[in-house]
């Protein structure tokens, strides 16, 4: 069953999406030479409980054999590309680390992601990286009352391939979002022979394409968590909550509501 939410919920939405988004800034600023993976999670911690805010990520998950997640953020390293454990690897110049944070205010959830260099990245590099995000907003910009859910994978996966031969995540992607932090739907980022649900005021989603420089195939590492690219190419990764209100789309982890991402697609955002 899909979550359909009011305004006043939506506006909860929004101060955990704050909350995360001002996480995440905080974050960026602090990727330099030699910091940790834990450094990082401890400042997000930090950040998120200050704010009157629980972790998401912080104990979720686990079971046969495998632990609950120990961090407060994803932290993932170069080939890395979802879901990596916090820990003492250090971030050097060159390499591109994925963060992905999650807040809970008031029992509502925000949930984003970035893909930040450390120093000057490789052109190449760069590249991985805004392909990746452009093509969350036009997974974003596809979201609409009335249409199907698939419209968003299609647009992900049309304007990735008019961009290279990036390989497009298979496995993992977007999903529901609201009361909890993974709900129903989940949403591909890529095309599929079902066109599945059609998307409903009320609906809030989670964008986030995973792109990689070379093939889409992943495995998973020893820790039971991190995904990694199978040829050990780089991968970046994005991601914002997205709200589905009568009055426009509102992304609720962009500082302004999703205006300057949606502003080339002529979409209506909440004001």
């Amino acid at each position: 069953m899909v979550e359909l939410k009011n305004e006043e919920q939506f506006a909860l939405m929004r101060e955990a999406g704050l909350i995360v988004q001002r996480t995440l800034d905080a974050l960026r600023a602090e990727v330099k030479d030699g910091v940790t993976t834990a450094r990082l999670d401890a400042i997000a911690e930090e950040s998120i409980r200050s704010q009157d805010a629980i972790p998401s990520f912080k104990g979720y998950g686990g079971g046969e054999g495998i632990p609950a997640f120990p961090g407060v953020i994803c932290a993932s390293v170069n080939h890395e590309i979802v879901h990596g454990i916090p820990g003492q690897t250090a971030v050097r110049d060159g390499d591109i680390l994925s963060i992905d944070c999650g807040a809970i205010y008031q029992g509502w959830h925000g949930d984003s992601a970035i893909t930040v260099a450390c120093g000057e990245p490789d052109p190449a590099l760069a590249d991985l990286m805004r392909v990746t995000e452009q093509s969350m907003w036009h997974g974003i910009a596809a979201i609409q009352d009335g249409k199907r859910l698939g419209e968003i994978g299609r647009s992900i996966q049309t304007y990735v391939r008019s961009q290279g031969p990036y390989g497009i995540v298979e496995g993992y992607g977007g999903h529901g979002i609201g009361s909890e932090m993974h709900m129903d739907p989940f949403v591909h980022n890529h095309r599929t022979m079902d066109r599945g649900p059609r998307m409903r005021v009320g609906m809030a989603l989670a964008i986030e394409p995973m792109l990689t420089a070379g093939s889409k195939f992943t495995l998973e590492g020893n820790d039971g968590w991190t995904v990694l690219t199978r040829d050990g190419s780089p991968a970046a990764h994005f991601e914002h909550t997205v709200c589905l209100t009568e009055q426009g789309l509102w992304v609720t982890t962009a500082e302004d509501g999703g205006k300057a991402g949606l502003a080339p697609f002529g979409v209506t955002v909440h004001p």
